[in-house]
């Protein structure tokens, strides 16, 4: 028998509010791994994924184009467990939580939120809301991969820090447990019973220096000299050089050939670039000389100040908008994913270089701020994605909300260069599985596979910490509590184990402040433990059955 959540054990369903890929794979996650009855709210089931939906078991679909009070009295909001809302319109799924929540105001409601600042100050409207963002869960997956690392590295579980790294760049005696073996890095094997042959693990951090990410780690003085060069190279610093040089020249002739002192060549240089000069016909030739250099470059120097000044005002930066970049990140799409694609390149020290097709997508505001080159083009055409150097970029992610769109732009980017990583977004398995086995050097995510499980998760209010893929397929870590006179209770440690489905990295006793990770194989466990698992979903919906009183 599948799991059921505490509020649902009095309850006869779910509802969920969607009909995009997100809520299509969160109502498959709710029935085919967890066995929920699940009831779907959208305009019409014969639109676009309106049939996938319909056609999975367990699910009754009611359509309706507007969540109001008459819709969730049709879904019988009143004897539903939990709700989750999974529109796109962020004030929409709030004002249809405040109706929800006036018909039953025991629900447990789970939201989509794109705004993650209105998400942080919307739970205290709701006595139980759970507030998630699919986008906020993707983009590290994608800036992985366009880094060549194996997984979002660092996760933090229960105070402690645990990251993923490859078996070759670790202590052995930091390693929790083995993650995967990725010889087919399309179908690799996950949790093998064997952590010395996993090539890919979970360690602990003891806080012993360790930076996965050195090649982008941003360096004070190699930053300061990247401006300093930029500015050199920019148009205006070449007539910034060829000013200080005139100055430079005028002193040079001041303290040699005019006879002056150190201290006076100083003091007439500042007082003939400030355009006083102090002219005495009596002074030597090479004084004149000096002074009229002096003089009229400190006239030029305030309009190229001027100058300076406006180009920062017109577009962010000194920085030349056309000077070839290397080793650069390009972002295709700047949507609510690719937005926070570039935040977290551009945190880590990476060159980034934005491209979309309109100048009003969500991210160009940030990649201005930030002083990014933006490309406004179709992304899947060979000017835009040379304009944006293809050429030498170290990768390109493409994340707009088309697979079309993306599929087209990795093979154009493909054709014109065979070096960079190529990260597309696509939501079909089967189309990804063999794009990424006749494209050379290309990976895909699917943000709605990635977000899916931690939403439904959170509808049967268990939490899931964080998820962590590898290849197509995701595990992930999740936080269960061990319930009196359930199968789990009593039972050893190992008991739990499965491989290639489950394994305990860390275990809490009630009251406790410390959390033994990895703890022994024989350690009993009791009614109000908390386990943390590392699980894949079948072998999380297993562990998660076991939890619950009369569940075996």
């Amino acid at each position: 028998m599948p799991p059921r959540s505490l509020v649902a054990a009095h309850r006869d369903h779910l509802i969920v509010c969607g009909e995009d890929a997100l809520a299509r794979r969160v109502v498959e996650e709710l029935t085919t791994r967890y066995g929920q009855s699940v009831t779907v709210l959208l305009r019409s089931q014969d639109q676009g994924l309106g049939p996938q939906i319909a056609s999975l078991p367990r699910v009754r679909v009611i359509e309706r184009t507007e969540l109001n009070s008459d819709a969730f009295t049709a879904a019988q909001v009143g004897s539903a467990g939990a709700l989750a809302l999974l529109g796109q319109d962020d004030l929409g799924n709030f004002h249809a939580a405040l109706r929800a929540q006036e018909l039953n105001p025991e629900l447990r409601l789970v939201v989509r939120i794109f705004n993650t600042r209105l998400g942080e100050r919307m739970n205290s409207f709701f006595t139980d809301c759970a507030v998630l963002s699919g986008s906020s869960m993707a983009a590290p997956s994608f800036v992985a991969a366009a880094l060549g690392e194996p997984a979002p590295s660092h996760v933090r579980v229960a105070g402690r820090t645990l990251y993923v790294v490859r078996s070759s760049a670790i202590d052995p005696r930091h390693v929790i447990c083995g993650l995967a073996m990725t010889d087919d890095p399309l179908s690799p094997a996950l949790l093998p019973p064997d952590t010395g042959h996993a090539d890919l693990v979970l360690a602990v951090a003891d806080g012993a220096p360790r930076d996965p990410l050195t090649r982008q780690r941003r360096r004070p003085f190699r930053a300061l000299a990247g401006m300093l060069r930029r500015l050199v190279w920019h148009k205006l610093g070449f007539a910034f050089l060829g000013l200080f040089a005139l100055l430079a020249a005028g002193f040079a002739l001041l303290l040699t050939l005019g006879g002056k002192s150190l201290s006076d060549s100083f003091y007439l240089t500042f007082m003939n670039a400030a355009g006083a000069a102090l002219t005495e016909t009596s002074d030597r030739g090479a004084v004149k000389v000096a002074q009229v250099l002096q003089t009229f470059a400190g006239l030029a120097f305030i309009p190229v100040a001027t100058a300076a000044v406006v180009s920062v005002r017109l577009t962010g930066s000194l920085r030349e908008q056309n000077r070839p970049m290397s080793q650069h990140v390009i972002v295709a799409g700047l949507g609510n994913v690719g937005t926070r694609i570039v935040g977290q390149l551009h945190d880590l020290g990476v060159g980034v270089v934005c491209v979309d097709k309109s100048e009003d997508a969500a991210g160009i505001p940030l990649a201005r701020r930030l002083g990014l080159r933006v490309v406004i083009g179709e992304t899947h055409r060979e000017e835009t994605l040379r304009a944006a150097g293809i050429d030498t970029c170290q990768a390109l992610v493409s994340v707009t909300n088309s697979d079309t769109v993306n599929l087209e732009t990795a093979l154009h980017a493909r054709a014109l260069a065979s070096g960079p990583r190529i990260v597309l977004r696509l939501g079909d398995d089967d189309l990804a599985e063999r794009v990424q086995r006749s494209v050379s050097n290309t990976i895909s995510r699917s943000v709605s596979y990635l977000a899916a499980p931690a939403f439904a998760a959170a509808m049967l209010e268990h939490q899931v910490l964080r998820t962590i893929p590898v290849g197509r397929h995701v595990l992930l870590i999740a936080d269960i509590r061990v319930t009196a006179g359930s199968d789990l209770a009593g039972r050893p440690v190992e008991d739990i184990h499965q491989t290639g489905q489950v394994r305990v990295i860390a275990l809490q006793r009630p009251g406790a402040d410390t959390v033994d990770v990895a703890p022994g194989r024989q350690r009993l466990l009791e009614p109000q433990d908390r386990i943390y698992v590392l699980a894949t979903r079948a072998g999380l919906s297993r562990v998660l059955a076991r939890s619950q009183p009369g569940q075996a």
